[in-house]
């Protein structure tokens, strides 16, 4: 059955390989994101539900929207997800990236290697221009990842986002298809 899910796949890379959630989805990924929430606690609100799970599914359907799970080559077991909401098409051909690996998945450049696929797969195929990735100051890995796929530090969000049932400051972070394409020789 899992490799039917990897033939699936938008974009594969040495480690992981990305693709859109299914149904069948659902125990594993709540299972995952149960099984982390220590390390998720005050910078991610992960999908632990059934409900929040059919929520993300129904979300993955919309234009504006493309949830990618990113999955482990070996094994095909979900490492963790990456999403890009409120894609703006027209003259601003723009989303913005959220993203979260499990805890057992942590510190193993799984996701430094699946940002670079959401990359690609965003500014060749989607054809976006800008990608824009809002973090917690304090979330030290996240702004690392950022800075290591090309992203520019933008500015700095007072009380920007509610994460948790509390308002967080958040850094600003983006990346431009030009940019991306420079750092990569393309």
């Amino acid at each position: 059955m899992r490799s039917t899910k990897k033939s699936k796949a938008v974009a594969t890379g040495l480690a992981v390989y990305i693709r859109q959630p299914a149904e069948d989805d659902r125990d594993e990924l709540i299972s995952l994101n149960r099984a982390s929430r220590r390390f998720y606690r005050g910078v991610a609100s992960p999908i632990s539900t059934p409900q929040q799970f059919d929520n993300y599914l129904n979300r993955c359907q919309r234009e504006d929207y493309e949830g990618l799970l990113v999955c482990h080559r070996n094994d095909d077991a979900i490492v963790g997800l990456v999403n890009l909401s409120q894609i703006f098409r027209g003259g601003f051909q723009s989303a913005y990236l959220g993203y979260q690996v499990g805890a057992p998945f942590a510190g193993r450049g799984y996701m430094t290697e699946a940002l670079q696929l959401v990359l690609r797969y965003a500014f060749d195929k989607m054809k976006l221009h800008r990608l824009e990735a809002n973090i917690q100051p304090n979330n030290i890995a996240s702004i690392a990842l950022v800075k290591r796929a090309g992203f520019t530090k933008e500015g700095y969000s007072p009380r920007y986002l509610k994460i948790c049932g509390r308002w967080r400051d958040h850094e600003r972070w983006a990346i431009l298809a030009e940019d991306w394409r420079r750092e990569k020789g393309r």
